[in-house]
């Protein structure tokens, strides 16, 4: 199985074999291959992989919807909620800091596209496979395990000048307009493999991603959270390089806000459990601002909630702000998408779908004998090399999904 992991991710980056899984083919690995066959096994294991719901779980799934979406939140309460966010998600992390979510050591495994593609760094890839991961004092990302918690102090931290760049906290993007910036002005400008992660609240992409980079100077990570409190708990972290990354505050709903680097640049865009956050009248203006930010033929890599998740069945009355849209005990939202909203969402801004997919999973509690259906949809958007290459398209996406 290493072996194959390792040539899997390696051909797919020289683009030897097709996207691992299309819209409407069964997923194989590395979305998992521990597939229930006997359901007297169900707590044998944490999760089991591609399970199949059936009619009368997903009835039993749609009624609950209804349920506890027949109460919505008076508008007054609506409009607190999304004109405060940040602050909601500021309390948030001024709670909880980086003790909260796990690191997501699955990114390369779903999304080897966060790879440049250099030969040095495919060796390095193919030196620490995932499934040879051990824990070591002085590499953060590989001493890491699923069910640990957060990284402690690791080893490589350095704010010193490099190929990729330099520090640039202190620049003001307002100064550098909307318009063409000076290379000299932006932070990455040096690099030529950029990756911006959209969400990144307390780092746990960031510094998995950066250890994964580290050897690749050329290389640069940007990331953006409109949490003031969780970019100071990024760029506070032992493992923050200046360097090699950029984290700053910023709010995606916000057209009009400059990003500090120009449209048409970034190789990476990682958008992973943030767009459900954003009021759904506001995500098509997101993703639109984020698809300028590509440069032809980058990818835009999404993954987040799907419709019935067990996250969403599991909101009380007087939780729902619209239609599969909720707010949460602590003033932060979650919204819950189909397969079909997220193809148009993506393909109205112009990219092409490379994948879009529902995974669909059981977690058990094996302790409280408890068994949770997840379901989280994950999709690559890629921007044309032309924009011609994309009309044709256009028009027939919005007839060909649910």
């Amino acid at each position: 199985m290493n072996v194959i992991w390792r040539n899997y991710i390696c051909c797919l980056r020289l683009r030897k074999v097709p996207h691992r899984c299309h819209s409407g083919s069964h997923p194989v690995a590395p979305l998992g291959s521990r597939i229930l066959t006997d359901p007297a096994k169900v707590f044998e294991h944490n999760m089991w992989d591609h399970m199949q719901w059936s009619k009368e779980e997903e009835e039993a799934a749609r009624k609950k919807v209804e349920e506890n979406s027949a109460v919505q939140v008076i508008p007054e309460e609506q409009d607190k909620y999304e004109s405060e966010a940040s602050k909601y998600w500021d309390v948030f992390y001024k709670i909880h800091k980086n003790k909260f979510f796990k690191n997501r050591n699955w990114l390369l495994r779903e999304f080897p596209e966060i790879l440049p593609i250099d030969l040095k760094t495919k060796e390095n890839a193919r030196e620490s496979s995932w499934d040879h991961i051990k824990p070591n004092a002085t590499n953060c990302f590989s001493r890491i395990q699923e069910e640990k918690k957060h990284f402690k102090k690791s080893s490589g931290s350095s704010d010193g000048p490099s190929k990729a760049g330099f520090d640039f906290s202190n620049l003001d993007p307002k100064k550098l307009g909307k318009g063409p910036l000076k290379t000299e002005l932006f932070p990455g400008s040096r690099a030529n493999f950029r990756i911006l992660e959209v969400g990144c609240g307390a780092g746990n992409s960031v510094f998995p991603i950066l250890n994964t980079l580290q050897n690749t100077p050329e290389s640069f990570l940007y990331c953006c959270d409109f949490a003031s409190g969780a970019v100071e708990l990024v760029k506070s972290h032992s493992s923050y390089r200046a360097a090699q990354c950029s984290a700053f505050v910023h709010d995606v709903c916000n057209d009009g806000l400059p990003y500090p680097f120009p449209d048409g640049i970034l190789d990476v865009i990682l958008l992973v459990f943030v767009l459900s956050s954003i009021h759904p009248d506001r995500m098509q203006g997101v993703v639109n601002r984020l698809s300028k930010l590509l440069k032809p033929g980058g990818m835009l890599l999404f993954r987040d909630y799907g419709r019935y998740d067990n996250t969403q069945l599991r909101f009380k009355k007087g939780h729902c702000l619209s239609e599969n849209f909720y707010v949460r005990g602590d003033g932060t939202r979650a919204y819950f998408f189909t397969k079909g909203e997220v193809h148009r969402l993506f393909c109205k801004a112009g990219l092409d779908e490379k994948q879009n997919l529902v995974d669909r999973r059981l977690q058990v509690n094996r302790k409280k004998q408890v068994k949770m259906h997840r379901v989280w949809v994950q999709g690559k958007f890629q921007k044309p090399l032309h924009p011609s290459q994309n009309n044709s398209k256009l028009i027939f996406s919005f007839f060909s999904h649910d």
